[in-house]
């Protein structure tokens, strides 16, 4: 009777299902993790990774501000002054040679646009060639404490894309023109006329290559976005530190309103400007029947 049973046990035993491990209502107690067909972490035969080493910091490290960080538009608005200041942390004493260089941009948001050259055909100025630039910032400012040309080499230049020829981004599409430069450079010479691109050679003001500080003029036809600021510290015309922080400009009380609701609901937008359109009008008519009458 014995020896019939075992192998029968030992059948039932083997056909039965596996039942998971179940946790106790309650318990904190967390459960043995499944047996895999690799060593569990941490294993004492493997060795453990050597964490990679942080990278050195630089000797001269910027510490900055702004006097705002954020810009509001309004019926009033004609400009505003951002006040960028700052000091240079360092652990060591002040290096030898060249003196400490400071560059400071200001970057609008980046959009798409196209050059046209204008040329004279059967009397009409019409459209010709065109070059499509990929980004153009809205509004490009920078600021330096001594001409750009002697404290930047070209290199570091196209390497942070500072200067304002280098602004603008890459060219989309095919170009249909052999050279891009003469409309990269109207470009440049019709938003110089505007104010939206700026060069203030020696407008950054650095004491004893330690403090600085300059007041960067921020025009009334600025767009809405978030602004980039960017602080280049530069010895012997390389880049040793860089420090970003952001402006935000944005439309504020009627103006955010209407600018919302042309976007939004441009049917409604545009039955109210005609609304508006028609009662001046009839309000300008009227005023003048009155002052003959007069």
């Amino acid at each position: 009777m014995r020896a019939a049973l075992g192998p029968a046990c030992a059948v039932w035993l083997l056909a039965a299902p596996v039942v998971p491990a179940q946790q106790a209502p309650g318990s904190t107690v967390p459960l043995e993790p499944p047996r895999q067909g690799y060593p569990v972490y941490p294993d004492p035969a493997r060795q453990r990774p050597v964490p990679a080493e942080a990278p050195p910091q630089a000797p001269e490290q910027v510490v900055a501000g702004l006097s705002r960080d954020s810009v509001a538009i309004t019926a009033s608005f004609d400009g505003s002054d951002i006040l960028i200041y700052g000091a240079v942390k360092r652990e060591t004493p002040i290096p030898d040679g060249p003196p400490l260089q400071v560059i400071m941009t200001i970057e609008a948001p980046a959009q798409a646009l196209t050059i046209w050259r204008k040329q004279r055909r059967l009397g009409i100025w019409v459209n010709a060639d065109h070059v499509d630039i990929g980004a153009a910032p809205g509004f490009y400012a920078v600021a330096t404490s001594a001409p750009l040309d002697q404290i930047l080499r070209p290199e570091w230049d196209s390497r942070y894309r500072i200067s304002l020829p280098l602004a603008l981004r890459a060219f989309g599409g095919t170009a249909s023109v052999e050279d891009a430069v003469p409309f990269t450079e109207a470009l440049i010479r019709l938003r110089e006329r505007s104010g939206l691109y700026r060069l203030d050679e020696g407008a950054v003001k650095v004491v004893d290559q330690t403090l600085f500080r300059a007041d960067i003029r921020l025009p009334a036809n600025l767009i809405e976005g978030s602004y980039k600021t960017s602080i280049f510290l530069l010895r012997d015309g390389e880049v040793v530190d860089l420090y970003r922080a952001p402006i935000e400009v944005r439309k504020v009380g009627l103006e955010r309103w209407l600018y919302r609701l042309a976007f939004d609901r441009p049917l409604l937008y545009g039955l109210m400007s005609l609304a508006v359109a028609v009662a001046a009008g009839w309000g300008a008519s009227a005023a003048f029947r009155r002052l003959r009458r007069a």
